[in-house]
């Protein structure tokens, strides 16, 4: 059998054969010894033929290089995304003035942070783990909170320029000036003494007292719905619809200067 195999040589000195003690081990030895050279041959030959074995470990090199460069290139774009985010909060306060001046309630910071969100994304590649998944990670979730953040401006702004035309054309037709230059009467709007009647009654008008053929002009922008003589108590009337609600009646006239379905415009 094998395991009783053993190796003898001639010894020229006492002309007889001797054996080799440890015969195996020193040829396992030697085998293990020369295969570990002939390894050692093979990874020398292969770094210097730039992976012609292709063994990968030069690739395995550039991989890590190309690594610890993206966690930087994430880090430096996570800072440039936190000074976005600054510029965001300066818009989120100019947004909530240019709202107040447009007669719109201001976004509180609760519905501001229910709108972005402010827990952090799970990473979406499953592979990476640690320090890179927990560089990406804070990178996706900055970047999802900003583009909500530009979701949510977008929106406010919209409104806020949508308002600003509403507003444009209800100023313009809102009476917002006095139509005739002279004195207002002690009677102003209200119940009174009617002057002719002599008994109390609602006075749904503002007096203005001046000479006979004062021009008076339009409060505001609108159209001329009536414009002639009325069988009440106004004598002479022309009436302006503004629109928003709002209608304007001028009343007590020596003559009316506009006609029905004219458009009028302030003063």
């Amino acid at each position: 059998m094998l395991r009783n195999f053993r190796f003898f040589v001639f010894s020229n000195s006492s002309l007889d054969f001797r054996e080799v003690r440890f015969f195996k081990t020193k040829v396992i030895g030697s085998g293990l010894l020369v295969g570990l050279m002939v390894l050692a041959l093979l990874f020398l030959l292969n770094h210097f033929t730039g992976d012609l074995l292709g063994f990968g470990y030069n690739r395995m090199s550039m991989l890590s290089l190309e690594n610890r460069i993206l966690k930087e290139q994430i880090r430096e774009l996570s800072g440039r995304m936190a000074v976005v985010q600054k510029s965001l909060d300066r818009l989120y306060q100019r947004g909530n003035e240019l709202r107040l001046i447009a007669n719109l309630s201001s976004i509180d910071e609760d519905t501001r942070s229910a709108a972005i969100g402010g827990t952090s994304l799970a990473i979406t590649d499953a592979f990476l783990t640690g320090e890179a998944g927990k560089v990406l990670g804070e990178a996706e979730t900055l970047i999802h909170k900003l583009m909500q953040e530009v979701r949510l401006q977008r929106s406010s702004y919209e409104e806020i320029s949508r308002q600003f035309q509403h507003n444009k054309g209800l100023y313009a037709c809102m009476p917002a000036i006095k139509p005739m230059a002279g004195y207002y009467s002690i009677n102003g709007f209200g119940m009174r003494i009617h002057p002719v009647l002599q008994v109390y009654r609602m006075h749904p008008g503002v007096d203005i007292a001046n000479e006979d053929g004062t021009k008076i002009y339009a409060a505001g922008d609108g159209v001329v719905r009536f414009a002639g003589r009325t069988q009440g108590g106004y004598g002479v009337v022309v009436e302006i619809t503004h629109g928003y609600g709002y209608t304007t009646l001028y009343a007590h006239l020596a003559k009316p200067l506009v006609r029905q379905g004219q458009i009028v415009q302030r003063g």
